[in-house]
């Protein structure tokens, strides 16, 4: 399916923005060359953070010329756009780093005034180009962190293919990036109410719309039935595809879905889902105005589901909590 058919425009991280050139991925010299060209457009990843500036128009990526110890870190050829050439490069030795936003030490700044943000904090409001850069080497940088060493032998495994592969040092396999599916589901009942839930792990007053992953051996519809019949004990109909997401914490695909209830009782998992209700427009308008609920940030489909039922944007703040 296309970005064309799906129902929800615009969706953060989603725009088409790369000729990724995968034709490009097997030579061997391809990263050693364009780490040697001031032409090339670095994207520096550290921690879960990239370099952000303020423009007119927005918080832009800060892109630099590569650094001649980027020849010893961790590189992924992203593509072509726009003329130029990217790549990303996981830079963790640049100074200390941490996974929350809050971070109160950060690494020298690439450019004067750029700071370091994380994507759930600056992805809704950069530009395709920019959205998609720090989405891809934050996925890829997620998933080389995670897989050093062979499923097979264990033996230890290194980048191959620009980034794009993993091969064991030992028997010469070869290892793909993985890539989680996730279904996302905004359930509606008969008097047009939505089910908004709020999960064990989420902040404070936050509650979102259901998900859950993709067993295997299961088509995406039988995947919202299943996660909403676990989840709160409701049956579903009408299962009904709205767009896709790439969400690269650490490495998912979350695929967004309106479904039909047949019954309003609610059984909650209790070792997943802490709360769970109905809402009706007026009712979600009035708790996202007192503070009794907290929606998701805008850079989500979850956000982005919630108000497609609603009919419009909600005025809430913007908190990133799937």
């Amino acid at each position: 399916m296309t970005a064309a058919d799906a129902i929800l425009p615009d969706l953060a991280l989603s725009a088409p923005a790369f000729d990724r050139r995968g034709d490009l991925r097997a030579d061997p010299d391809l990263l050693p060359r364009l780490l040697a060209d001031p032409a090339t457009r670095v994207v520096r990843l550290v921690g879960d953070r990239v370099a952000v500036t303020e423009t007119p128009d927005g918080p832009r990526l800060v892109t630099t010329p590569p650094d001649p110890a980027d020849s010893g870190r961790l590189a992924v050829f992203l593509g072509e756009t726009e003329g130029a050439t990217w790549v990303g490069v996981v830079a963790d030795d640049l100074g200390p780093t941490h996974p929350a936003d809050d971070l109160e030490v950060d690494p020298p700044a690439p450019v004067p005034g750029a700071v370091w943000h994380g994507l759930r904090r600056v992805g809704a409001d950069l530009d395709p180009v920019g959205a998609a850069a720090f989405a891809t080497t934050l996925a890829l940088g997620n998933w080389h962190r995670t897989h050093g060493f062979c499923p097979r032998c264990g033996e230890p495994t290194h980048p191959g293919l620009a980034g794009w592969i993993r091969r064991c040092s030992r028997d010469g396999s070869e290892h793909y990036p993985r890539t989680d599916m996730a279904v996302i589901m905004a359930v509606v009942d008969a008097d047009d109410r939505l089910l908004l839930a709020r999960g064990r792990g989420f902040r404070r007053a936050g509650m979102s719309v259901l998900a859950g992953f993709v067993e295997p051996g299961e088509t995406l519809a039988s995947a919202v039935a299943r996660e909403v019949l676990e989840e709160v004990g409701v049956v579903v109909e009408e299962v009904t595809y709205l767009g896709d997401q790439p969400w690269p914490f650490p490495t998912s695909l979350m695929l967004g879905f309106t479904a039909r209830a047949l019954g309003t009782d609610l059984r909650l998992q209790e070792e997943e889902i802490a709360e769970a209700r109905w809402f009706t427009r007026d009712e979600l308008r009035a708790a996202v105005e007192d503070g009794s609920v907290l929606v998701s940030g805008r850079i989500s489909i979850s956000r982005r589901l919630v108000e497609h039922w609603y009919g419009g944007p909600l005025d809430a703040p913007d908190l990133a909590l799937r």
